[in-house]
């Protein structure tokens, strides 16, 4: 059974944990499943219960490991957030490739279902498609991934368009663009944004502050970047981990408050954006 875990609030004031597990590049090679499958049930057992995954990942391949993992009753327990690929995101597309993310997942519901990035599907069809969903009661939210501002300010003007939920984006210490204008946007629409990559795919400096604050505290360098990413109430993240230590360790970050006098050090090599900077993907 999972443990609580503090949560952020989704925009009707629904909670969604504030760490969960990524899932990308995961399922793709027996000889490392039963490992991840490992990860994902203690992830879910230390109240790590957001899970992301996407139809893109393996092509199916990581869905199918993700249901494979929450057999057994612990769908439960778990808020599970998949995506959908720009070109398949049409009003009957993004019904076809919910359905088929269902059942590689083997569940009846989303929790939360986004538009992987923009395509060039009009932004409409794709809200009538999830707001389709919705009322099927395939999904319980939807919402996007990858989208700017103005990418934003444009889907709100589409019929239903402010029912979104959240938006995931790249966020972490070394990639803080977001924090200009995007976070401020989202968050003055009582909207939670989802970190992916909130440790930069482990490609933080080899030598940084953040190996000053990790020796002061006695945890590791990215520990402290999961504790950053987390500082803000409004902002989950969602590392990748596909063994039982790291997910532990990626835990205990979030017990990890750093202080002002912390921050500011990181503020001083990792700097605050001073202007709009086109927001970065992977």
């Amino acid at each position: 059974m999972a443990t609580h875990q503090a949560s952020v609030l989704l925009p009707d004031g629904a909670p969604m944990p504030r760490l969960g597990l990524g899932t990308w590049g995961m399922g793709e090679r027996s000889s490392r499943r039963a490992a991840e499958l490992a990860a994902l049930r203690e992830g879910v057992a230390l109240g790590m219960t957001l899970i992301d995954t996407a139809e893109m990942y393996g092509d199916g391949a990581t869905e199918m490991l993700v249901g494979e993992a929450l057999r057994g009753g612990l769908r439960d327990e778990v808020f599970l957030v998949s995506k959908v690929y720009p070109h398949h995101a049409s009003r009957r597309g993004v019904e076809a490739a919910c359905e088929a993310s269902l059942a590689r997942l083997g569940t009846d519901r989303l929790d939360l279902y986004l538009l992987h990035w923009r395509g060039s599907v009009p932004l409409a069809q794709t809200v009538e498609g999830f707001e389709a969903l919705r009322r099927a009661g395939k999904i319980r939210y939807w919402g996007v991934s990858n989208f700017d501002t103005a990418d934003m300010e444009e889907l709100f003007s589409v019929p239903h368009g402010d029912a979104c939920a959240s938006n995931q984006v790249l966020y972490n210490v070394a990639r803080r663009g977001p924090e200009f204008d995007l976070l401020p946007w989202c968050a003055a629409r009582s909207m939670p944004v989802m970190a992916y990559s909130p440790v930069d795919h482990a490609r933080l400096p080899a030598r940084s502050p953040l190996d000053d604050v990790a020796r002061a505290r006695g945890v590791s360098p990215y520990q402290v970047a999961l504790a950053w990413a987390l500082r803000e109430p409004r902002i989950c993240a969602i590392p990748k981990a596909a063994r039982s230590e790291h997910v532990r360790e990626n835990r205990a970050a979030l017990d990890l408050s750093l202080t002002a006098e912390e921050c500011a050090q990181l503020d001083a090599y990792f700097k605050p954006p001073r202007g709009k900077q086109a927001l970065e993907m992977l």
